[in-house]
């Protein structure tokens, strides 16, 4: 018995890194020292001292996240060349709450069967997300995994390195009471929350406006990097959250600074609450408008069967009458807010007229609340 006979075909890995190969080079910069096919990406140093020029303490800032079971449905409808969009997205998008620039990303694919097709489609994804960031592809790592992975499925997750100034890294420092959330607008889901999409929403092939549910749900993670980095240059940012798994509950708590008590309990918290404007509140005095696909997997979640734009219909009653479902949803979406920004009253239209003019729509979504407790979300 060979390693093909066992599952694994070299001659198909030769295959798919060729195609990466192209790929990858259509991001690369002066910085690159190789290409694809080494057993290592070179990044010079010299490029990235460049790159932290007139900081006075450059410091690296890393993040590293997957897509999650959003593949599935990208393997159910056979559209392949998204989903590598959301796994750099996730990455950079994270190590943008700290307002650093990434410098460069690196994936790892596994699978039970390596299909290049397939494989370079993914791969295709990730180097559209680079670009669209500035940030160079320098490698990854393709693993066949026969008997350990099914067949046709795949898993995709990375790693983004950015750079800062240590003066200028953003952690909330500078949040002040009063301050004003301002909400970017997100894509769909994300790339969270889907575990739960797939019971909700079962049929794929399902209309949502004329198009097949799983079209819309395979929308990619909205990339920030670039408006949010052109807006640091214009106000002053005092905090930033990146909208993921946990949704406003879990995720906007998260920019404030954190206290430790005295005592020696290990008590910590933060200093602030977020207070959001219920988009969904009697009155409608939120400021956004959640959209119509999170209705659509809030009616899924309350169990019911409806389809199509009944089903829309009926989630959106279920969001405002059914208070579990709603901070269900809240805590496990973005719910149409995919990025927030702390940033002084005075600086927000100036901030929401920069970003509304780069195509990122915004809105004022809440503001910061002073506390001494552990630090919460709260909507009114």
């Amino acid at each position: 018995m060979d390693y093909k006979e066992a599952g694994v075909n070299i001659e198909e890995g030769y295959r798919a890194v060729g195609k990466y190969r192209e790929l990858a080079a259509a991001t690369a910069n002066g910085a690159v020292l190789n290409g694809i096919g080494s057993f290592a990406g070179m990044f010079s140093l010299k490029e990235i001292l460049k790159a932290g020029e007139g900081m006075e303490d450059p410091v690296l800032v890393s993040g590293t996240d997957g897509v999650g079971t959003k593949l599935d449905i990208a393997f159910k409808m056979k559209k392949y060349d998204t989903v590598g969009i959301d796994c750099v997205a996730m990455c950079v998008n994270d190590v943008l709450c700290h307002g650093a620039r990434p410098l460069f990303f690196l994936d790892y694919l596994a699978c039970g069967k390596l299909d290049a097709d397939v494989a370079a489609d993914l791969v295709k994804g990730v180097a559209t997300g680079c670009k669209e960031t500035g940030t160079v592809l320098l490698g990854g790592e393709t693993a066949e995994m026969p008997g350990f992975y099914d067949e046709g499925k795949y898993d995709i997750a990375g790693f983004a390195v950015g750079i800062a100034d240590r003066k200028k890294i953003i952690a909330g420092q500078k949040i002040r009471e009063g301050d004003t959330l301002l909400g970017l607008a997100s894509s769909g889901p994300h790339s969270n929350g889907f575990s739960l999409i797939r019971k909700a929403v079962p049929d794929i092939n399902e209309d949502f406006g004329g198009m097949p549910i799983g079209s819309a749900l395979l929308e990619p993670t909205r990339l920030y990097v670039k408006p949010v980095l052109g807006l640091m240059e214009e106000v002053e940012i005092r905090g930033m959250s990146n909208i993921t798994g946990g949704g406003f509950y879990e995720n906007v708590p998260r920019m404030f600074p954190r206290f430790q008590a005295s005592g020696g309990n290990n008590e910590s918290g933060s200093v602030f609450d977020a207070v959001i404007r219920d988009p969904l509140a009697s009155g409608y005095k939120g400021g956004w408008k959640v959209p119509p696909i999170f209705a659509r997997i809030a009616a899924g979640a309350a169990g019911r069967r409806e389809t199509g734009a009944a089903a829309q219909k009926a989630g959106e009653e279920i969001l405002r009458s059914d208070p579990k479902i709603k901070k269900l949803m809240f805590n496990t979406y973005n719910m149409g807010i995919g990025f927030v920004i702390a940033l002084a009253p005075e600086d927000a239209a100036k901030a929401a007229a920069y970003l509304e003019n780069k195509g990122f729509p915004c809105w004022e979504i809440g503001y910061a609340e002073k506390r001494l407790g552990p630090g919460e979300t709260r909507f009114e």
